[in-house]
């Protein structure tokens, strides 16, 4: 048996919130985790929109019923088979958006922030590594890697983008598995030092932290 592969034309989504014109100073791209759609995932960032937000939601391009009964439907990112022509789709697709968007704009003048929830930690990060787009802020809310950040991107790629690390104390992934986590931020603040928020909450896109913390930039 031979394997083969072949690269084919594919049509993907994202979703949108707010109006991307002259006013916009902010555009945050937002990655959602396993198992989500983006349609849903973009509420979560309904009260940071203003006149000068720009909020993108692109979904993971492989979807599948998450249920018996086959009603509910969730997208991933990546799975263990050919992880890395996905990887490398993921980056073609996500700069694809990101230049379609702003091809016609001073990016001086815009402030990019992005997001990415537990499985889109790793995707975001692997993006940013990529070397591709700019990135102001890079915010990593509730996800781990077995092998720590040096995984999916290197440190140094980090340097000068502002990083966050965000988790709920009471998150049931992370408690499952303390050894790796706590080492996985022990070694975090070891390697690039994020701005470490502990919300009291479980695994989600806690809104009332979010929005506390995007008063504080």
């Amino acid at each position: 048996m031979t394997e083969h592969q072949i690269k084919v034309e594919r049509t993907a989504r994202f979703y949108t919130l707010g109006e991307l014109n002259e006013q916009t100073k902010k555009i945050w791209f937002v990655i959602h985790g396993y198992g989500q759609l983006s349609q849903y995932f973009i509420k979560k960032f309904n009260q940071i929109v203003d006149n000068e937000t720009f909020i993108v939601a692109p979904e993971a391009p492989a979807r599948f019923y998450l249920d018996a009964n086959y009603t509910r439907v969730g997208a991933s990112w990546t799975t263990r088979e050919l992880r890395d022509f996905d990887k490398k789709n993921n980056n073609d697709y996500l700069n694809q958006i990101y230049d379609n968007l702003l091809k016609d704009r001073d990016l001086s003048t815009i402030e990019i922030n992005i997001l990415g929830f537990s499985q889109g930690c790793a995707t975001v990060c692997r993006w940013v590594g990529d070397g591709h787009i700019n990135c102001n802020r890079l915010l990593l809310w509730a996800g781990f890697f077995s092998n720590g950040i040096r995984e999916v991107i290197e440190p140094k790629q980090l340097g000068k983008i502002e990083t966050y690390y965000i988790y709920g104390d009471k998150d049931e992934y992370l408690i499952a598995y303390p050894e790796i986590s706590e080492k996985f931020r022990a070694g975090m603040i070891e390697d690039i030092n994020p701005k470490i928020v502990c919300f009291e909450g479980k695994h989600t896109v806690d809104e009332a932290t979010l929005k506390a913390i995007v008063a504080g930039f």
